[in-house]
C-alpha cells in the first residue's frame, strides 16, 4: 500500500515537470521597446527582435553613407577654399585647383558637391528612419498567426429594435 502511494506521487510529480518543460514561453517582442532601442543605436531593435542577420546590413548601409558623406564634405570644402582663393583678387593666395579652373567652374563644382552632400544626408536620415520602422514592424509581426484555420460563420443577430443576420469571421 505504501509503495503504491509513493509511486503515484512520483508519477504525478514527473507529469508536472514534463508539462512545465513542454510549455516553452514564446518570445513576444514589444514594438515600442524595439523602436526605442533601434532609435538609440541603429540595429539594436533588430537584435531585440532576434533578427541578427539584419544588423550587418544596417551597419553596411550606414558605413557606406558615412563614407560618401565624408568624401563629399571633403570635396566641397576643397572646392570652396579654391573658389575663395580665386575670387579674393590676391595673386599671392592661390590653390592648385584655382590654377586649373576659373572662378565660375569652381563655384559650379562647389555647388555640385554641396548638393550631393545634402542628398546623401537626406537619404541617410531616411535609411535611419526605415531601420526604426523595420524594427517596429518586425516586432508587430513576430507572432502573427499564419495558420490555415480561417473560418466564417453566418449567425442571427439581435439588437435593440433590430433583428437580422450577421457575418462573423474568426481568425485563429
Amino acid at each position: 500500500m505504501i509503495v503504491a502511494k509513493a509511486a503515484s506521487v512520483a508519477q504525478a510529480d514527473t507529469t508536472i515537470v514534463k508539462d512545465s518543460i513542454r510549455r516553452k514561453k514564446v518570445f513576444e517582442p514589444n514594438p515600442k521597446k524595439s523602436g526605442m532601442y533601434s532609435s538609440i543605436l541603429p540595429g539594436l531593435g533588430q537584435v531585440y527582435n532576434r533578427q541578427y542577420w539584419k544588423v550587418p546590413v544596417v551597419y553596411a548601409i550606414l558605413g557606406a553613407a558615412g563614407y560618401f558623406i565624408g568624401y563629399n564634405y571633403n570635396k566641397y570644402t576643397e572646392y570652396r577654399q579654391a573658389y575663395i582663393y580665386a575670387i579674393d583678387g590676391d595673386p599671392g593666395t592661390s590653390d592648385e585647383l584655382s590654377r586649373f579652373y576659373d572662378a565660375q567652374s569652381l563655384q559650379r563644382l562647389q555647388n555640385n558637391y554641396k548638393k550631393d552632400l545634402d542628398v546623401i544626408v537626406l537619404l541617410t536620415s531616411v535609411g535611419y528612419a526605415l531601420q526604426i520602422m523595420d524594427a517596429v514592424a518586425s516586432a508587430h509581426l513576430r507572432n502573427f498567426d499564419v495558420s490555415r484555420d480561417i473560418s466564417m460563420q453566418v449567425k442571427p443577430m439581435v439588437q435593440n429594435n433590430f433583428v437580422g443576420m450577421g457575418l462573423v469571421m474568426n481568425f485563429k
